[in-house]
């Protein structure tokens, strides 16, 4: 049975192996900067920025949903989900459906005004699986980054 749960700071390594997973799947290995030092600082220091749920099977961690808050001016609050990531011999078999549920349950417990999340355009089973959920999908808004270079040079 498939148990999931708030994660914890010895959840961090193998969440990170699943970050891994995901960004090697996505085509962007070598993207991953965190570290489980700036994670578990970045997860359960002074400051939180993030949380996550585990999926665990026999004490297995088989899935991950990582999330943190932000706030829309428009709406209010908003629960953003960061990465959903199942180990890939455990998917279809509906770990992301429970992590997905945790998750909104969580969005319902603080009052968040909507979930947010992206998915690659070429992610056709995330994509039909976010669909089954029912889903609305925004095609007018374009993605914008800075990344760490950027800013640092920003003028």
């Amino acid at each position: 049975m498939v148990n999931v749960r708030i994660g914890e700071i010895k959840d961090i390594p193998a969440v990170l192996r699943l970050i891994k997973e995901l960004a090697l799947y996505e085509n962007a290995d070598g993207e991953v900067i965190a570290t489980i030092d700036s994670m578990e600082e970045d997860g359960f220091g002074d400051r939180k920025y993030f949380d996550f749920f585990v999926a665990e099977q026999n004490e297995e961690i088989l899935g991950i949903a990582v999330y943190y808050l932000s706030y829309s001016t428009w709406k209010g609050k908003t629960l953003y989900l960061d990465d959903l990531v199942v180990l890939e011999n455990y998917r279809r078999k509906g770990i992301g459906k429970l992590l997905f549920d945790a998750l909104v349950q969580k969005a319902k417990e603080i009052g968040a005004k909507r979930l947010r999340w992206q998915v690659l355009e070429w992610n056709e089973s995330a994509i039909e699986f976010y669909k089954k959920i029912n889903t609305g999908f925004d095609y007018e808004w374009i993605n914008c980054t800075l990344n760490a270079d950027q800013i640092i040079n920003y003028k």
